[in-house]
């Protein structure tokens, strides 16, 4: 293995090339390390600022990064919006904007916000009490839910299902198939 000595006749050289290079290096890693920032929008730093917040259970700091990016259609915040506002974490309790921001973010197909939404719907809370609509939510976030959370929302959907008659039931399927999902502009 070769070991650096003051006294061989390269080191000095050597030692301004090396800096030089290294000066060089902490240039490029600072441009990539810039145009990786650029590149991931600001919207996806915010949001991942508003959803470490929300775990942290900063409720305030996370409504106001969530507000913002939800005013302007990002699907995600205003399904944790809805959440704030359904609880009453961080925002004052409003069940009627808490259905608003789910009604928006389940339009453009957030499964976890068509949830809350069909939930919303079948206790009358924020919308008028509505079975059929209930059903129709509950039935599109069953389909659109990841593995792990399939199981438990069918199991609240055949629950609402119970309540209805075949004709309701009829009628929330027809209305789950006829909904597409459409984005905010």
């Amino acid at each position: 293995m070769q070991t650096l000595d003051s006294r061989d006749p390269g080191f000095g050289r050597a030692a301004p090339q090396a800096r030089a290079f290294s000066r060089r290096a902490g240039w490029s890693c600072a441009a990539i390390l810039l145009t990786l920032a650029v590149a991931i929008p600001a919207h996806a730093q915010s949001l991942r600022q508003g959803v470490s917040a929300f775990h942290r259970q900063d409720y305030v700091t996370a409504s106001r990064i969530f507000i913002p990016l939800a005013e302007r259609g990002h699907a995600a915040a205003q399904s944790y919006l809805g959440f704030l506002f359904e609880t009453g974490r961080g925002v004052p309790q409003n069940y009627t904007e808490a259905a608003m921001w789910y009604r928006r973010a389940a339009e453009q197909g957030d499964s976890r916000a068509q949830y809350s939404l069909g939930l919303l719907y079948d206790r009358g809370q924020g919308v008028p009490q509505d079975i059929v609509e209930a059903s129709k939510w509950l039935n599109l976030s069953t389909a659109a839910a990841p593995p792990p959370a399939r199981e438990a929302r069918a199991r609240i959907r055949d629950a609402v299902t119970t309540k209805m008659t075949r004709g309701e039931i009829a009628q929330a399927r027809l209305r789950a198939l006829e909904w597409a999902p459409s984005r905010e502009h």
